[in-house]
């Protein structure tokens, strides 16, 4: 078959997380034979800050890290006709403008001939509803929520008539545990971007604090850190290293002897069930997780077990410092894990996911149009 994809970037994931997945998603697909064509804006933000931060050469990573994924630059000329010729599957992800999910949407209702489905993979359907509702969505064929509570408020919304679980997860062709021999250089890594400080005291209490206080050698990479948190982080005794490419993430991983995950405020509060890739991908690579708590309602994981629940600073600092003791303990948590993602969240379960999902839409149209 051949998608089509129109997504923010799938060349810079300065930023942007959703690039993540996508890789994962059209590296699977392309391995099984299928045709993936991904159109991003060339002006979009992620793109454009990518390139003014690092210049030309981070694009020129990126090719030679994945040298089978191509993206198409647009600008306001695209001709969406000649775009959508001879699709079979188009993808349209959320952080799309609203007059391009409208025209793709009237060009299905006036005759194209594809599935066409909305990918939301951001917590906008609580904190900018307004901005969710103004999407025109009469020509989809439904919703892929990356959680089951923002499925719910499509369809309790009225947003879409249907809609579907597809949550994130990690490709594991290319997030995998590093080799034994690799040299832990830091106790604790963090991956992470500061966004708008919407966690900030989260970061305070789960992050710098138990680092300060256990004096540990710990790292944290993510951009948008204003001068002021750098100073903490590096008053704490935490390197910050800046943006880091998300496929070095995994040397990254192997190279400490722990991570943590600290979710953002709005899905811990209002979308529970939902967590970043970040946790898919650090179970993937072998690495002992540490977690802030969050509800994980949808039993993807096994907490306790595949990561360890800190509902409180005191809570991360005797996780960090008995995982720390104990790297037999360490060992077996990250073996847990990393058996979690191999059984159940690969970017090879999700196409697998979302191939059954196009056969049952298949199978509705061939049931709505019977052959005479």
């Amino acid at each position: 078959m051949r998608f089509v994809m129109f997504y923010h970037s799938l060349v810079s994931d300065w930023n942007h997380g959703n690039a993540h997945f996508l890789r994962g998603i059209c590296g699977a697909l392309c391995r099984r034979g299928h045709v993936v064509t991904v159109f991003e804006p060339r002006d979009g933000w992620s793109r454009a800050n990518l390139l003014a931060d690092h210049g030309e050469a981070a694009l020129a990573a990126f090719a030679r890290a994945y040298p089978s994924l191509h993206s198409v630059p647009y600008g306001p000329d695209l001709d969406l006709g000649a775009a959508l010729d001879g699709a079979d599957v188009v993808l349209v992800h959320e952080w799309n403008d609203p007059e391009l999910v409208r025209r793709i949407g009237e060009h299905r209702r006036a005759g194209g001939r594809f599935h066409l489905l909305f990918h939301d993979t951001h917590h906008r359907s609580v904190s900018d509803t307004g901005g969710i509702a103004a999407f025109d969505l009469g020509g989809y064929d439904g919703v892929l929520a990356f959680g089951a509570s923002i499925r719910n408020r499509y369809l309790a919304s009225g947003w879409a008539r249907r809609a579907w679980v597809w949550h994130e997860a990690a490709d594991i062709s290319r997030f995998r545990p590093g080799e034994p021999d690799v040299a832990k250089d830091v106790d604790l890594i963090w991956i992470g971007n500061w966004g708008d400080g919407e966690r900030q005291a989260e970061i305070e209490e789960f992050l710098i604090e138990p680092v300060r206080t256990l004096g540990l050698a710990a790292r944290v990479h993510g951009v948008r850190y204003p001068p002021s948190v750098q100073a903490r982080l590096t008053a704490a005794g935490i390197t910050y290293a800046g943006w880091l490419p998300n496929f070095e993430v995994p040397s990254a991983f192997a190279r400490a002897r722990v991570t943590v995950h600290i979710p953002r405020g709005p899905y811990v509060r209002e979308l529970p069930g939902i967590p970043t890739i970040r946790v898919f991908e650090a179970l993937a690579c072998g690495v002992p997780l540490i977690s802030a708590a969050w509800d994980d309602v949808e039993t993807l994981f096994r907490p306790g077990r595949d990561y360890l629940v800190a509902a409180d600073g005191a809570a991360m600092r005797r996780h960090l410092g008995a995982l720390l003791d104990d790297p037999v303990r360490a060992r077996a948590q990250a073996e847990r894990g990393l058996e979690t993602i191999r059984a159940r969240h690969t970017c090879d379960h999700r196409v697998d996911e979302l191939l059954a999902i196009l056969r049952s839409l298949a199978e509705d149209d061939r049931v709505a149009t019977p052959i005479m």
